[in-house]
């Protein structure tokens, strides 16, 4: 099912004090969203959405600003509707520990304005201002922390900068042969634990990531802890938090996660598939509250074994 949507909430882009050749905002706008095209832009200023912050509209011909923002809404054509619901596990004045479903975006991203996890919350509860403390892909389900109060935000962001959250995962991945072989022998004694540190950076097209040579930027430590099958249960700890740190983890191990679309081969674009949801879940997050002190454990549902 898809509809033609606008977002309910405006996006802003600052405008950078460095250029200098660009007299409008429409010159900029056109010029920094290239893929949208001038005269998408020249409409959406025409039929008054695009504005500055204290809300007075911006004409085809008003000046370029350095530093001012400019808000304006994401539109797309079709918007895919996202047919599982989120939950909210904890909720005090600062935070909301949510569960995210597989295939939701955090925030508004590509085809999606409003079948996001934070237009859903801001809807559900009323409160406009929640926003995300940390990241957790489209593909990716589980816990993810929110923040409630602008003023406090960048105390929960610290948390993940200075490393003072734990996150936790569960995920499915097909074995080795060699670890099959030796399962099939009985010769493989499980827990069994791997340290992971490579560096990471942007591929092509530059929304996937690759292992290149050199310091490396990322850590995660990964444990096998159950078989079923060729298939084998994995609990996951990244501790550093690049993009698809886990899932090119995984892969770097020879076992990439059932129903990856992006690794180890990105698959054609096309439209999810709800019965194959990538087998990775943000099954806990375990942190000590900066202004509360409370010590938060949150966990959801993690991944079952069943052969897939």
């Amino acid at each position: 099912m898809t509809d033609s949507a606008r977002a309910a909430q405006p996006s802003y882009v600052v405008l950078p004090r460095e250029i200098t050749d660009k007299p409008t905002v429409l010159a900029f706008l056109s010029s920094h969203f290239a893929r949208i095209g001038e005269s998408v832009w020249r409409q959406r200023i025409v039929d008054g959405k695009v504005h500055w912050q204290d809300g007075t509209l911006i004409g085809l011909a008003s000046p370029y600003r350095p530093t001012a923002r400019v808000y304006y809404y994401r539109e797309v054509i079709e918007e895919a509707k996202v047919p599982f619901a989120e939950r909210i596990l904890f909720q005090d004045a600062n935070i909301i520990l949510a569960y995210k479903p597989h295939f939701l975006p955090v925030t508004p991203s590509g085809n999606y304005v409003n079948e996001c996890l934070v237009h859903r919350l801001r809807r559900s509860t009323g409160i406009d201002t929640i926003s995300p403390a940390h990241r957790l892909d489209r593909e990716t389900a589980g816990v993810i922390l929110m923040t409630v109060q602008p003023a406090t935000r960048h105390r929960y962001h610290q948390l993940f900068v200075e490393g003072n959250i734990r996150k936790d995962y569960q995920a499915l991945a097909k074995l080795t042969p060699a670890l099959i072989a030796q399962h099939q022998r009985g010769q493989l004694d499980l827990p069994i634990h791997w340290t992971v540190k490579n560096r990471m950076q942007p591929s092509e097209p530059s929304f996937i990531m690759q292992v290149v040579p050199g310091e490396a930027n990322t850590h995660s430590q990964i444990s096998l802890v159950a078989i079923k099958g060729d298939i084998g249960l994995f609990h996951l700890s990244p501790i550093t938090g690049k993009t698809h740190q886990l899932r090119v983890h995984m892969q770097s191990l020879g076992m990439p996660l059932l129903n990856d679309r992006f690794y180890p081969t990105l698959l054609p674009k096309g439209p999810d598939n709800f019965q194959q949801p990538l087998k990775l879940i943000a099954q806990r997050l375990a942190f000590i509250d900066p202004l509360t002190h409370v010590h938060h454990q949150i966990e959801c549902d993690g991944v079952e074994l069943n052969g897939g």
